[in-house]
């Protein structure tokens, strides 16, 4: 009886490879449950969506989780997209020492709704949501001094919105009749507004200091 052809063994299927980052996002997705709306991966870092009611809570568990230890606050800060409805997102910072390892968190929120304060659980959020309401307008209930940061006392808007115009809404000047700052409504002067965008090395019909160097006989 002949003997039958040997037959290729088939290699074991590899176990995907587990990255630290990929382990990181799984972790965070366990402590979070059912309040981590997404958690993915992106530009490097591990970015979760959370309920905007539950971010004090979700702070506190990721702060105090042991595999975690989320225990820095690096940043608050906005980003506007005035074609949804709730047109902002504020975005926080986490970094743990620990694990050497950075976190990204979003809530969204509309120009009324406030957003729950943080400060109770990182103190150091208190300067980045003044800011965020400060350029942006975002509300936040329980912040101990929630008032103007970087503008002047009486600012009009918040600049960094969208829709927020390039020249502003007010100017400010000092006046010699009145000895004080005054504010009045932006005024363009009419070379600002008719700006011919040509370089001042073009179209001119004079010389310009230097340029002589350059002209060849």
């Amino acid at each position: 009886m002949s003997e039958a052809p040997n037959q290729p063994t088939a290699e074991p299927a590899a176990e995907p490879v587990v990255t630290p980052i990929d382990a990181l996002a799984a972790a965070v997705a366990a402590v979070l449950g059912p309040d981590a709306l997404e958690v993915a991966v992106a530009y490097g870092e591990v970015t979760a969506v959370v309920p905007r009611d539950a971010i004090v809570e979700v702070m506190k568990r990721l702060r105090d989780a042991p595999e975690l230890a989320f225990i820095n606050i690096v940043d608050v800060c906005g980003v506007d997209y005035p074609e949804r409805a709730e047109r902002f997102d504020v975005v926080y910072h986490l970094l743990s020492p620990s694990r050497n390892a950075r976190l990204r968190l979003k809530v969204t929120t509309d120009e009324d709704t406030p957003v729950p304060s943080i400060s109770g659980v990182f103190p150091g959020a208190q300067w980045f949501e003044r800011e965020a309401y400060d350029m942006l307008g975002i509300l936040f209930t329980g912040h101990p001094e929630l008032r103007r940061l970087l503008t002047d006392y009486g600012f009009d808007g918040h600049p960094l919105r969208k829709d927020f115009p390039m020249t502003g809404y007010v100017e400010v000047r000092y006046d010699d009749a009145q000895k004080r700052v005054v504010y009045e409504p932006v005024r363009l002067n009419q070379e600002f507004r008719n700006f011919d965008f040509l370089s001042p090395w073009e179209g001119t019909t004079y010389v310009l200091p230097g340029d002589e160097k350059a002209k060849t006989s």
